[in-house]
């Protein structure tokens, strides 16, 4: 089992997905995030206000993401394609496939394909997706074998009432939130962000055991991320 995160920003896996990375690593399996900027423009008030430059913005927020990765267990990578627009490239998509060729996930978790507050996330989807397609033709010119099918996952954007987010996949993250939490401390460009993630975990907790159904048995506080699953779920038995 491989996961790949496909990030428009360096911050945004961290918020939205490290609950699955940290569990994915807590079983050995290998996690990769693809971050395609750096999120220096639109998601680094903090650092323009200290009257930092460009370019020790794009360095302070590699950091902070690397540290993160690191805390997660998870490997990282930066295609630093700017942000604010996020451009949606040919080459950005065929970098994309050639990570897809490469590290053949067995899941993919990306952002949702609406998002009226920031137009870098959607763009972030739809060259995650159509990258997806190309990484499965057999004629398609990059290195490596042609994908399989690895299903995906939408991650819940930061406005979900206004995205037309509504979450099919609830994720028991309680086990490694303490990690999470950790890996969002290596944040504090966007510090903002800390609270309001972890009281999202504990709404998405209580969701969790609301629907996870009689023979469960839950006791503890439980703590999730929310998903949408774009493809169906592959099944023998109804549960």
């Amino acid at each position: 089992m491989s996961v790949l995160v496909i990030s428009a920003h360096a911050g945004d896996f961290v918020w939205r997905a490290a609950g699955a990375l940290a569990l994915a690593s807590a079983r050995g399996e290998p996690a990769t995030v693809v971050c395609l900027s750096y999120g220096e423009r639109g998601e680094s008030a903090r650092a323009w206000q200290d009257g930092k430059t460009l370019e020790e913005i794009k360095a302070l927020r590699r950091a902070e993401a690397e540290a993160a990765a690191d805390v997660l267990g998870a490997g990282i990578r930066f295609f630093d394609a700017g942000d604010y627009p996020l451009p949606e490239t040919p080459q950005l998509v065929d970098a994309l496939v050639r990570v897809y060729r490469e590290v053949e996930p067995a899941v993919v978790l990306t952002h949702s394909p609406v998002d009226p507050y920031n137009g870098d996330h959607p763009a972030a989807s739809r060259m995650a997706l159509q990258a997806r397609v190309l990484a499965q033709a057999i004629g398609y010119d990059a290195p490596g074998e042609p994908l399989g099918a690895p299903p995906v996952f939408f991650f819940e954007p930061h406005q979900p009432e206004q995205c037309d987010f509504k979450p099919d996949v609830l994720l028991d993250v309680t086990s490694v939130f303490d990690v999470k939490r950790r890996a969002m401390e290596c944040l504090p460009a966007q510090r903002h962000m800390w609270d309001y993630y972890t009281d999202l975990a504990i709404r998405r907790g209580v969701q969790y055991k609301r629907n996870a159904g009689p023979n469960l048995g839950l006791t503890h506080a439980t703590m999730a991320e929310a998903y949408v699953r774009l493809f169906p779920q592959t099944t023998e038995v109804l549960a």
